[in-house]
């Protein structure tokens, strides 16, 4: 059973490490939807009897999926903005933006989508291994 709350964490610390690494240090963005995808495997309130990689798995992807949305929206929001001022000024130029700026905003979107489910999973996977480590019981005769 997917724990929402997590996932909602985990997508919008997706969608902030994601937003801020690509601006800072580009070839860091991949590690938003995997702490994204960690969070929401570790905060999760099931017990851990209940869980296996695979859900978790999913779990994480679910996580990255939505970040890759919110990411996508805000791309195609942000950049109808710029489209609709240009397209005051230059009324020929902002109608071929817009299209320019919808399919851009589409792709990008996708690819946001697939990148945050797969390294969603991933993050997901290392969560789930990190909670089952936490549970270990050592015994001391």
């Amino acid at each position: 059973m997917t724990d929402w709350k997590s996932v909602g964490i985990g997508a919008l610390v997706n969608v902030v490490l994601t937003m801020i690494l690509t601006i800072i240090l580009f070839p860091l963005f991949f590690l938003g939807p995997v702490i994204g995808g960690l969070l929401t495997t570790y905060l999760s309130t099931e017990k851990l009897t209940q869980r296996t990689p695979s859900s978790d798995a999913a779990d994480g992807a679910l996580s990255g999926v939505i970040g890759g949305l919110i990411i996508g929206a805000i791309f195609i929001l942000g950049f109808s903005v710029l489209s609709t001022i240009i397209g005051l000024i230059f009324t020929q130029i902002g109608a071929v933006l817009g299209t320019i700026t919808i399919i851009t905003g589409l792709f990008l979107t996708l690819v946001s989508i697939l990148i945050g489910g797969v390294f969603g999973a991933m993050g997901g996977i290392i969560g789930y291994s990190m909670r089952e480590k936490e549970y270990v019981q050592v015994k001391v005769n």
